[in-house]
């Protein structure tokens, strides 16, 4: 299994299911030192799933209080391969350690 914070539209149950073909478990968590940025899509089967042209993007800030909140979900590897193909390429996935202390992948801006 791995763990995979969500911040964005991998929290929607629509994502979830046409992505994964069930809905995720999971729990709130937060990742201290990114801010949320937003993101135009231009992937059209990645804006009919989320039903959204404008996505959050993470991306490290330069203020260590500055803190992202979301979902950290338990996956497969397969799950994690289908979660890669659905972000799009300005995303890269990293892994990270939460506030929980846990560690998860989590994707960030592909600068």
């Amino acid at each position: 299994m791995h763990l995979l914070f969500s911040y964005g539209t991998l929290q929607f149950k629509k994502v979830q299911l046409e992505s994964f073909g069930r809905l995720l478990t999971g729990y709130n968590d937060s990742l201290k030192g990114y801010v949320l940025g937003k993101l135009q899509i231009t992937d059209i089967d990645v804006i009919t799933k989320s039903g959204k042209e404008y996505h959050p993007i993470a991306k490290i800030s330069s203020n260590t209080i500055d803190e992202i909140k979301g979902m950290i979900f338990e996956i497969t590897d397969e799950e994690l391969q289908q979660a890669d193909a659905y972000e799009v390429s300005d995303y890269k996935r990293i892994e990270a350690t939460f506030n929980s202390g846990k560690k998860a992948w989590i994707y960030v801006a592909n600068t």
